[in-house]
């Protein structure tokens, strides 16, 4: 099975373009997926065709007709009689190795995110008045501003979670941000397919974008891409993200989302017989989802002692709860670097375990991994995959210190408290560098307008144009009807 991915707009002859093959095999089955990898001379044509058009066409619609075309793209996707809805559901558990229902139900959750309703809190999440991406609106200090989003906005994404590309994607959009995207190579199919829509509905807007690929790492070409953009929204490990600011004009706006890790709370209010044993099934969830693979998985829980549900007991419901998950949604296939991280994460706990301060749920055949551990520990990373730790405290404060070591990888925190208590947590953890707090069952779900990692979707793109007061006043003079 072969499928073309990417899209490139009109200025390129499809004759003219070289493709690359991606294979990709899980399940069972196997599928090549082209992309478009473009020459120096293609890359120059491509850059300068997408600015024209923004200029010329993106740059004069009013954001609520791009937001009608969003949800009209967002629509068909929804659609699962739609031939890309089918697709996405038959190819996309192929490459990424996910279970197919939760590729199913974790399509139309966050496909959800992108309907008008939500463009428009994504507007008003950033905008005071988003027609100030239309026409210069007065200010609060007297004149005028408008806002610009750049001719040519670059995005390098990644690939962990399927659909990821499409919030970068739509945000350029939304500030009327000409588009060139960098395709990821271990999902590098759902941003051409989006693409490819949004020319479908409007054929003008679809010579504004244009959706490829290279080779990461590959510094000859790079030069040449880093170059194009004004501004360049970038996703991926902090060693990749250093070593592309490292190639950038120092006039390039860049906008890197790095590492980061993810945690669980639960203060002892929440630990009653009831309520313990839903917050573990909603935390299991939280793990199960894309295998830990996003940024806001959870990676270790802080459990307090002195509720009615101890932290052992939590975790061997939560153990259950990961158990049953495992048979629904089967953990995705691993790489062997995973498997052998997952391994010696597991070998560790077991060895610490014979100290008697830990106790460790599932065995090397399982899909999953609960550590208990009986005493205070600082947060470190999980070896992902379903592998979770969950550490007791005799105060949920005594998190925070356990945390605040990786304060500047630190991004969602799930909270379960009353609520003097979660406002005082998460004035705690936004201290040391937590910028999202959620509940649980929710932490793989950010809502729409999203601050990702505390900055703006939509402000970080765009500059301010301002008409001061003296201007507007000096124009009165020159005004016909002016004494």
């Amino acid at each position: 099975m072969k499928e073309f991915a990417g899209y490139l707009p009109g200025c390129i002859p499809p004759a003219e373009v070289q493709w690359r093959t991606l294979h990709f095999q899980s399940h069972g089955e196997q599928v090549e997926v082209a992309v478009p990898d473009l020459n120096a001379a293609q890359i120059a044509v491509l850059s300068d065709h997408v600015r024209s058009h923004t200029r010329h066409y993106l740059r004069t619609l009013s954001v609520a007709k791009i937001v009608a075309i969003v949800d009209e793209a967002i629509a068909r996707l929804l659609d699962r009689n739609h031939p890309l809805r089918i697709k996405a559901e038959t190819l996309l558990p192929i490459v990424t190795g996910y279970d197919g229902e939760m590729i199913r139900s974790g399509l139309t959750g966050y496909l959800k995110t992108f309907r008008q309703p939500q463009l428009k809190r994504f507007l008003a999440e950033d905008f005071n008045d988003a027609q100030i991406l239309d026409d210069f609106q007065p200010r609060p200090n007297g004149g005028f501003a408008r806002a610009f989003g750049p001719e040519l906005l670059m995005h390098i994404w990644a690939g962990n979670v399927p659909g990821l590309p499409l919030w970068s994607l739509i945000s350029g959009l939304l500030v009327k941000a000409g588009t060139i995207g960098k395709l990821p190579g271990a999902e590098p199919l759902m941003a051409g397919w989006f693409a490819g829509l949004l020319a479908e509905i409007d054929p003008q807007l679809g010579e504004c974008l244009a959706v490829v690929w290279w080779k990461g790492g590959d510094t000859t070409v790079e030069s040449v891409w880093f170059k194009q953009p004004d501004t360049i929204v970038a996703y991926g490990g902090n060693s990749t993200l250093a070593a592309i600011q490292q190639q950038l004009p120092i006039t390039t706006r860049f906008l890197p989302h790095g590492h980061k890790i993810s945690v669980g709370l639960v203060a002892r209010s929440a630990l009653d017989a009831r309520q313990g044993a839903e917050l573990a099934r909603r935390a299991a969830y939280d793990v199960m989802r894309y295998d830990q693979s996003g940024c806001y998985s959870p990676q270790m829980l802080f459990i307090e002692r002195g509720g009615r549900v101890s932290p052992q007991e939590f975790s061997a419901y939560l153990a259950h709860e990961l158990q049953a998950l495992a048979r629904k949604h089967p953990r995705g296939e691993l790489s062997l670097a995973e498997r052998n991280s997952i391994a010696a994460w597991r070998n560790n706990e077991e060895i610490r375990a014979l100290q008697g301060d830990r106790t460790l749920y599932g065995d090397a055949f399982e899909n999953w991994a609960v550590v208990c551990v009986d005493r205070p520990e600082p947060l470190v990373p999980a070896a992902l995959g379903r592998t979770l730790k969950v550490v007791a405290v005799e105060d949920i404060e005594q998190a925070i210190a356990l945390v605040a070591e990786q304060k500047v990888y630190l991004q969602t925190a799930a909270v379960a408290a009353e609520p003097q208590a979660l406002f005082r947590l998460s004035s705690a953890l936004g201290q040391v560098g937590v910028t999202r707090i959620t509940a649980f069952g929710h932490m793989t779900s950010p809502a729409a307008g999203w601050h990702h990692d505390g900055r703006f979707s939509l402000l970080d793109l765009v500059t301010l144009t301002e008409i001061e007061y003296a201007a507007e006043e000096a124009a009165e003079r020159f005004a016909p009807y002016a004494d």
